[in-house]
Parts: structure tokens; sequence; C-alpha cells
């Protein structure tokens, strides 16, 4: 494993980078109604990240189509947007993208309903992002990788939903994707010890029944088995000498 240590220099630049990537998402919130199409939706994202002066890093990345992944009720992560996908009153939808900055890559994902949903479903959309905030309570110098992945387990569990373990947190820099794993789920072991300088990106995926995923005939679309709703939330955050900065956050 090799984990890389950021400078102020280069935490600043992943700032900037994560600053942009907030109002990206803005953008897409903003957009999300019924009768738009994931392909317009995605186009909004990439336009939003190029006219801030980003650069999409999904796009193109392992040869994924699109700017913005957007993934629909049962869909866990990298839905591949298409004009034949229209969001309907009830649904949730999630967005999972990032830029690049002058070299640095920033990563977030949110959740969002679709007009008037379920009271489950915003259940299910609010436990998952306070997971995330559950687990960076842990995010601190001195403590342990997988702190991270007990806080969120424990917050998530006995709400009677599934952690998604097949797709994991990592850490972030000048690639989107580098070491470390960041499970959302207990391990037998604590991990790493966190330290001033590493990025990561925590992201757990939280679905309202069981937790078995499968892949689509696209080989990016990754679903519930079951075919109940999932949720996921996002964000690129430093370790520092006291709380942790949400990059991605204003």
């Amino acid at each position: 494993m090799s984990v890389t240590i950021k400078t102020e220099d280069e935490i600043n630049l992943m700032r900037k980078s994560g600053h942009m990537l907030y109002q990206v998402h803005e953008e897409l919130k903003k957009a999300v109604r019924p009768g738009i199409s994931t392909k317009e939706l995605d186009q909004i994202g990439e336009d939003t990240i190029r006219s801030l002066g980003g650069i999409p890093n999904c796009k193109n990345y392992e040869g994924f189509p699109a700017a913005v992944c957007i993934s629909v009720n049962d869909e866990v992560v990298h839905g591949i947007p298409s004009e034949k996908r229209i969001l309907q009153e009830g649904d949730i939808v999630t967005f999972d993208t990032g830029l690049i900055y002058k070299g640095y890559h920033s990563d977030a994902a949110r959740t969002w309903g679709v007009g008037t949903i379920s009271e489950d479903a915003q259940k299910l959309i609010d436990a998952t992002r306070q997971s995330f905030f559950e687990g960076i309570k842990k995010a601190k110098a001195g403590n342990r990788l997988h702190d991270i992945s007990r806080a969120i387990d424990d917050y998530i569990t006995p709400l009677g939903y599934g952690i998604v373990r097949e797709l994991t947190g990592h850490g972030i820099g000048t690639h989107l994707h580098e070491d470390p794993i960041v499970p959302n789920y207990k391990q037998l072991r604590r991990g790493i010890k966190l330290q001033k300088g590493m990025t990561i990106c925590v992201e757990p995926m939280i679905t309202m029944g069981k937790r078995q995923v499968g892949w689509l005939d696209d080989d990016w679309t990754v679903v519930t088995i079951d075919g109940s709703l999932a949720a996921h939330y996002e964000n690129t955050i430093a370790i520092t000498d006291g709380e942790p900065e949400i990059l991605t956050m204003l």
C-alpha cells in the first residue's frame, strides 16, 4: 500500500477542486425534476464542470461514457446517463461525479428525491448522509482507518439497512482512486494510522433491503439484487491536526 501525504499547497489545490465540485452538485440538485432525462442531467453536470475550469474525471475513466454517474432507485452506483431514462415523480436519484483542477481530483456523491418521495425513501437518504458524518467523527490523525468503517456500520446496522461491501471509499489526489481502500463496514483489523495530509473519500452506499448487489450487462451499473432502493453519500476529506476538513463542501 502506498498512501500519499499531501503538502499544504496540494491541499489548497484539492480544496479548490472540491469547492468547484460542490457547485456542480448544487446545479444538479436544482435541475432534478420529473420529466428530465439522465442524459440531460449529465450534460448539465459536464457543462458546469467545464465552465468552472475543471475537467470531468469520470468521463472516459476506464471507458465510462459520461461525466456524471447517475443511478436511479435500485441502482447503487455507476448508472450510465441515457436519453431514454426519464425521472419520474417519487424516484430517488444519485449523482456521483468529480473533476480535476490543476492536476488534483475531487469526488463526491449525493442522493436526492424527485418531486415528492415516500417517507421510507427519505429516511434512507437521510440515514446514508448521517452515516458519513458518523464515520468522519473518527477521521482524525492518530486514529485508525477502520475506526471510520466501524462508526458507519455501528450507525447503519441497527436501522436495518444493508451496507454494500463490494464497493468502498478510497484515497484521492493526483489520481481519482489511490490507496487506501476505505470500507463502510466493520473490519477485523483497525487498519493504518491516519496522518495529517492524507486525503480520502468516505462514501457509504446503503440499501433499504439486503446488501447484496450485482452488475447489469453494461458492466457498469450496480443494482441491488432484491430491487430495493439504494442511496449514496460521499465527500472528499483531508485529515488535519484536528477535525477533518470536508473539501467538497463550502
